[in-house]
């Protein structure tokens, strides 16, 4: 091959990669707390935007931070939005209790030996996680939750995206 062959095969192949996609979220099954049954990530692509809050019970940012999930949840749910809680290393005794004592009404469940978390790339409490309705990993917030950065991320993903107008023809 010469050297324009092979550039030109270069080009090619960068032009047809997607450009720079968001990573595809692991699938998951979560048996729910309060037993309503199991919630599967992959009902949700194609339909719903998912925020997968990692917590525990024993984490004081996550007890801090729990009032702010909770009226996230309340805000969006209505919208195409499932927040949905995953309490690591935690009893289901710890975590019901947790959840109850901060009001929670968004879906629970447990894993407490991390067997969901680290196929996220879980380092710690709190760790959220925003996956887009293409079943891509969009934000991956380590840490304490800005309420209003995920609140902004939220609105853009459902808000519609801009279709450009034909030219408007003169007559």
């Amino acid at each position: 091959m010469c050297v324009r062959q092979v550039l030109a095969v270069l080009v090619l192949t960068f032009l047809a990669a997607p450009a720079l996609a968001a990573p595809s979220a692991p699938a998951f099954t979560l048996k729910l707390l309060d037993d309503s049954g199991t919630l599967d990530s992959r009902a949700a692509i194609g339909k719903k935007i998912l925020v997968v809050r990692f917590q525990a019970s024993w984490c004081k940012p996550c007890a801090e931070e729990a009032p702010g999930l909770q009226r996230i949840y309340e805000k969006y749910r209505t919208r195409g939005v499932e927040v949905v809680s995953v309490q690591v290393q935690d009893t289901a005794a710890d975590a019901r209790r947790f959840l109850r004592q901060y009001g929670a009404t968004y879906p629970a469940g447990l894993d407490p030996h991390l067997t969901i978390a680290n196929r996220f790339g879980f380092k710690g409490t709190p760790y959220t996680v925003v996956i887009s309705t293409k079943g891509e990993m969009v934000a991956r917030m380590h840490g304490r939750l800005d309420e209003a950065r995920l609140m902004r991320l939220l609105d853009q993903l459902l808000s519609p995206p801009a279709t450009k107008k034909p030219p408007s023809r003169l007559q």
